[in-house]
């Protein structure tokens, strides 16, 4: 495979990119300026902080540090899964934390123990990258489910109030902003699935080829992820909204948000 590598200028280049974003920011008045300043900054340093563990830990090759490294990425997960969501509840991190981790794990373990199969299983350079992926994805589809279920409950409130005096139980008055939050979860992964291909070539597929892997292949392999992730997101999504129903109705069947 051929080593594509970038100099400090040529990522200055791309980063002068930005300037783009920074003057449309000033030109329609968004207020977007710091904003697009500190996440730049922000993402540059994560990313070489990443590096630098990245290095030791692919070094050691080791099952603790592998581990480590995974539990951290999911918790970490967890918290930013809640950091996007507005309509909040308490306990909700403890949520979101359990969903991406039950979830984005479960398929991870499939994907590297039945499709993958790298030797050792727990290879830092096969392990660490998938799940990062699956766990990216993961977390926007819980933050979108759970905050468009709260605020279903919130807006529909007099609507769920009145079946539950009718006699309904509380699945029965809130099913429906359930279903809602679920379907609305799960669009954006269905959107990016069904243009993979025609309108973008999906970041697994063109890291692979860029690292001059075959194009089938590299096919194969985003086919493979695209399957995973979606897994991944709607077991996620359904265990926060469980979660979810439990934390925001009581046994008494009411609304408690």
């Amino acid at each position: 495979m051929n080593d594509i590598s970038l100099s400090a200028g040529e990522l200055a280049v791309a980063a002068g990119l930005l300037v783009v974003n920074g003057a449309l920011s000033w030109w329609l008045k968004l207020n977007l300026g710091r904003q697009i300043a500190v996440s730049a900054t922000r993402m540059a340093v994560q990313l070489a902080l990443l590096g630098l563990v990245l290095k030791q830990i692919f070094a050691l090759a080791s099952f603790p540090p592998v581990m480590g490294l995974a539990a951290a990425m999911t918790i970490i997960a967890g918290f930013s899964a809640v950091g996007r969501i507005e309509n909040r509840y308490p306990g909700i991190h403890v949520t979101t934390i359990i969903s991406v981790w039950a979830s984005s794990w479960l398929v991870t373990a499939v994907m590297i123990g039945m499709i993958v199969r790298p030797m050792p299983w727990y290879a830092p350079s096969v392990v660490i990258p998938l799940l990062g992926m699956v766990l990216g994805n993961s977390l926007t589809g819980i933050s979108l489910g759970v905050d468009r279920y709260i605020g279903e409950l919130k807006s529909r409130r007099a609507e769920i109030e009145m079946r539950l005096s009718l006699g309904a139980t509380r699945w029965e008055a809130t099913s429906a902003a359930l279903a809602t939050a679920a379907r609305t979860a799960m669009i954006p992964i269905l959107n990016t699935m069904s243009v993979a291909g025609i309108v973008s070539i999906p970041g697994m597929m063109t890291g692979q080829l860029l690292a001059g892997a075959p194009p089938v292949e590299a096919v194969k392999y985003q086919v493979m992820i695209m399957f995973v992730i979606a897994a991944a997101i709607a077991m996620g999504v359904i265990a926060a909204l469980l979660l979810s129903y439990r934390k925001v109705t009581t046994k008494d069947h009411q609304l408690d948000v």
